[in-house]
């Protein structure tokens, strides 16, 4: 199976009470996940509050994160913005050891044409010695991905080798199932649609609420994957009330919740995110200690 097929778990970063990084929490969450038998991780994504981090913060964690891996499980690592020629230089500076692959989000804010979607991409190929996942998120970018320029981008670049999709948009993954080449991977960026986009091609999952279920999670995308959706089904059935929870007051609110929930790491959060109210709390643990009794 290809390294990346599976469940990808896009980390939280563990934050002090004072807001510093929790280094402690990191090493236990990055170990939580490898018992849980996810497939891959990635390191600062949009779950990982990667805009709230400098430079020296970033360079530490993708350190961190690589020497408490140490070579277990593939790493990705979330380099975005929507300033192109920093995201460039960024990734051709990018030396941290121990990453097989970069995510990237479309430029949010600027709400590039398609054209400018397609050039801002090739730039980042260009300066990059590892594949690319694109990132279709147009509900925090303010922009889609059409399914044309992500096929449009596959064929034309070799190292683009996959899209973490979280339009919601079944029309569009269709057509990026349909027109893509042989090897591109689709793969869903949102957890409660991540079987039934299995059941028409996507290769797997890049998710939120596998930072507290890791084992949950990935057992039933194995059996999505080995064609088993009727064993899947009562797995995911049983995830949809938690994945709820886990973003109606925001993300990684509600994923650091359960996380200090079952003792990996503190719940802290930097502005502007809070963390959750005591009514969304307590549902989150009941709904966790039903899933895991």
């Amino acid at each position: 199976m290809n390294k990346f097929h599976g469940t990808g778990v896009a980390l939280v970063t563990p934050f002090n009470a004072d807001g510093s990084v929790d280094f402690d929490g990191l090493k236990n969450l990055i170990n939580y996940q490898i018992e849980g038998k996810v497939e891959y991780l990635v390191s600062l994504g949009t779950t990982g509050e990667a805009s709230t981090l400098n430079k020296d913060e970033k360079k530490k964690i993708w350190e961190f994160t690589a020497e408490i891996n140490n070579g277990r499980l593939p790493l990705i690592a979330g380099i975005g913005g929507n300033d192109t020629r920093a995201i460039a230089q960024n990734i051709k500076d990018f030396e941290v050891s121990g990453y097989d692959a970069i995510l990237s989000a479309s430029p949010y804010y600027n709400k590039p044409t398609q054209e400018g979607i397609y050039q801002h991409y090739k730039a980042l190929s260009e300066s990059s010695s590892l594949p690319i996942f694109l990132y279709n998120v147009p509900g925090r970018t303010g922009s889609n991905i059409s399914a044309e320029t992500t096929c449009r981008l596959a064929t034309d670049l070799k190292n683009i080798i996959a899209i973490k999709e979280a339009s919601g948009n079944f029309d569009q993954f269709n057509q990026i199932m349909r027109d893509k080449p042989a090897d591109f991977m689709l793969i869903s960026g949102d957890d409660p649609v991540a079987m039934p986009m299995i059941s028409i091609g996507a290769v797997g999952v890049i998710s939120v609420i596998g930072n507290a279920l890791p084992k949950q999670l990935s057992d039933m995308i194995r059996l999505c994957l080995a064609g088993d959706f009727a064993k899947a089904l009562p797995l995911h059935l049983s995830l949809i009330e938690f994945t709820r929870l886990m973003f109606v007051e925001g993300n990684p609110a509600g994923a650091k919740a359960a996380l200090k929930h079952f003792g990996v790491c503190e719940d802290n959060l930097r502005l502007p995110l809070v963390q959750v109210s005591s009514k969304i709390r307590e549902a989150i643990i009941a709904e966790a200690n039903k899933i895991t009794a």
